[in-house]
């Protein structure tokens, strides 16, 4: 297999983009506040959807989405994303010599450009070469686009959509992509440290305490001033994402060296405490896809990819309790995410997985040992909400699993993902409404 190096001079079409306005949802809206009712799945298929807000819960396998539930909502209780009126399955396997498991970049490839690749690609199949994603897409067919995330922005699944390497580890050269290339209206989430050059922190210090080996390292030059001179508002706190008006119509934000929180063995540094919470930045984000340059109304529709990373990273950590807590802030978004389709009817919201992580099962305590190290794997015990029993989450790995993963959906088209479909069929869904003019 040849995988090729290079540098992506893909040209983008550009279209001006007519908006208009809307009502914005509330920022950081919880996702104990009042729920937009379930729609019915038949609705879906009288319209034609204009937007598309879709929700990537990082390595969120069905057992994750049940340890949430019970410990979220109870044992009669349902969570937000699973409230959506259409649920089906996506299965994960990769195009991989060396492996049948995916990881997220693999896997968001799939959903970006609707060919399976190889592990650590992004966008490109399996011999290197890049295909065409349905971020630069749907900014050609004139539609604004986004993204918001906990991990890094140039991070694997939001990269997958919005540019093309060979290696998911060249963050900075995708940051120059977003710039230059694919051209996403909003950009929220961490990794700062990729659009800075070495020796040169933002807003964020270089070899912080909490993970001295964070620091700026990117070999592209100030990204961040280039953003700027391009039209970019840039914030880097939540008083000035409060603040924000993307006149231009354009925002950048970047609050954390790398990921939004700090992932470690229990009680050894673990920390999710961003400095935006996931459904501020979704919330703004929406805000500012609605509008555009002068506040002006958007007539012709948005995509914006949400992600909540850290339901990955603590699993792959084996800590239930900020694996539950990540669910907690993802459901949050998609709080805001509902109240938006609420009001606007042509928009298709689809939550899902990129794959599971840590082969994680909710289960009663169990002392036995399936390690082999002397030890059970299982975390808890965590209490069931209104009720007086508990559970227990087991571990099978500090890895990615092979599981099918759920997708849940509302608006319209939501219908097509009733059923077992490969990730590939993300694409097939999507790209018939973001390349349409």
């Amino acid at each position: 297999m040849r995988r090729a190096t290079w540098t992506t001079t893909l040209g983008v079409a550009t279209a001006t983009a007519v908006v208009t306005m809307v009502v914005s949802p509330t920022l950081g809206a919880s996702a104990d506040a009042p729920q937009p009712a379930k729609a019915k799945a038949s609705t879906s298929a009288k319209a034609k959807a204009r937007n598309v807000i879709f929700i990537n819960g990082d390595g969120m396998g069905a057992a994750a989405r049940e340890a949430a539930r019970l410990s979220l909502a109870g044992l009669d209780g349902e969570l937000a994303m699973d409230k959506l009126p259409v649920d089906g399955q996506l299965t994960t396997s990769p195009h991989d010599p060396k492996a049948v498991v995916t990881d997220s970049a693999a896997a968001a490839t799939a959903w970006a450009t609707g060919e399976k690749t190889y592990n650590g690609a992004i966008s490109v199949d399996v011999d290197g070469n890049p295909l065409p994603t349905l971020g630069a897409q749907a900014k050609a067919a004139g539609k604004r686009t986004g993204l918001v995330t906990t991990a890094q922005v140039t991070d694997a699944s939001p990269a997958a959509f919005f540019s093309n390497t060979p290696d998911r580890g060249q963050q900075d050269e995708i940051a120059r992509q977003y710039l230059q290339v694919s051209k996403p209206d909003v950009i929220l989430g961490g990794g700062e440290d990729w659009w800075l050059p070495k020796g040169k922190p933002g807003a964020f210090p270089d070899q912080p305490k909490e993970d001295p080996s964070e620091a700026s390292k990117g070999t592209k030059g100030n990204l961040i001033e280039k953003a700027q001179d391009k039209g970019y508002e840039y914030v880097s706190s939540a008083k000035q994402l409060g603040k924000a008006k993307a006149k231009s119509g354009k925002l950048l934000g970047l609050f954390a060296n790398e990921e939004m929180f700090q992932q470690k063995p229990e009680g050894q540094g673990d920390v999710y405490s961003p400095v935006v919470d996931l459904a501020t930045m979704t919330s703004k984000a929406l805000d500012t896809l609605d509008k555009g340059k002068g506040g002006k109304k958007n007539k012709d529709g948005f995509f914006l990819m949400v992600e909540e990373e850290g339901v990955d990273e603590f699993a792959h950590a084996n800590n239930a309790g900020k694996v539950i807590e990540s669910v907690r802030q993802l459901e949050k978004a998609v709080a805001v995410a509902r109240q938006y389709v609420a009001t606007h009817p042509d928009t298709l919201l689809v939550v899902t997985a990129d794959h599971e992580t840590g082969g994680l099962a909710v289960e009663e305590k169990d002392d036995t040992d399936e390690s082999g190290t002397g030890v059970s794997a299982e975390d808890g015990p965590f209490a069931v909400r209104g009720s007086d029993k508990q559970f227990y989450v087991d571990w099978t790995t500090g890895q990615h699993s092979s599981v099918a993963v759920p997708v849940t959906a509302t608006g319209p088209s939501s219908d097509r993902f009733n059923g077992k479909h490969p990730n590939t069929y993300v694409h097939e869904v999507l790209s018939s409404i973001l390349t349409r003019r």
